[in-house]
């Protein structure tokens, strides 16, 4: 089959693993998780269907630049699970305000839309969140539970 289907199974991680950074590097669509210093996890993402630039204004379907904050985990989302990202930071909500727009918020790492997990890989190829970062519902449990409140986020262009 073709490389969407290619697919092996992560080494498993050490008990009580925890990263202490995540890194997205929207140009190549990935994101890699940090233990120790080290690279331990690696995960195509889907971005915001806008994606050059940083997000600007709530609507324009961009995701952030810059460095931000794991804030907070939703159970409940309505993308299987997700990890808040703490965007917008206050200088990011004064430029928006002073331009006469709302910077927006609820940037997430989430998985697919509720009732769409038999999607899986298939919806990675293109991007089409809001200016979200979207993984398998698979990758967003491991994320889950591998990232702490607080751990910091550099999301790159």
């Amino acid at each position: 089959m073709g490389l969407l289907w290619a697919h092996r199974s992560p080494v498993p991680l050490p008990p009580g693993t925890r990263a202490d950074l995540l890194v997205v590097h929207k140009s190549t669509r990935r994101m890699l998780l940090y233990a120790h210093g080290s690279v331990v996890r690696s995960y195509a993402i889907a971005l915001g269907d806008n994606p050059l630039g940083p997000k600007r204004r709530a609507g324009d379907h961009r995701t952030p630049e810059g460095w931000y904050v794991i804030d907070r985990h939703n159970p409940h989302s309505a993308f299987h699970r997700s990890l808040h990202v703490s965007y917008p930071s206050a200088a990011e909500a004064a430029r928006a305000h002073a331009a006469g727009h709302s910077p927006g918020g609820e940037v997430m790492i989430h998985g697919t839309r509720n009732g769409l997990g038999w999607l899986g890989r298939l919806r990675r190829p293109a991007d089409w969140t809001d200016g979200c970062i979207a993984v398998s519902d698979a990758e967003m449990d491991e994320l889950y539970a591998l990232v702490p409140d607080g751990t910091p986020i550099d999301i790159r262009p």
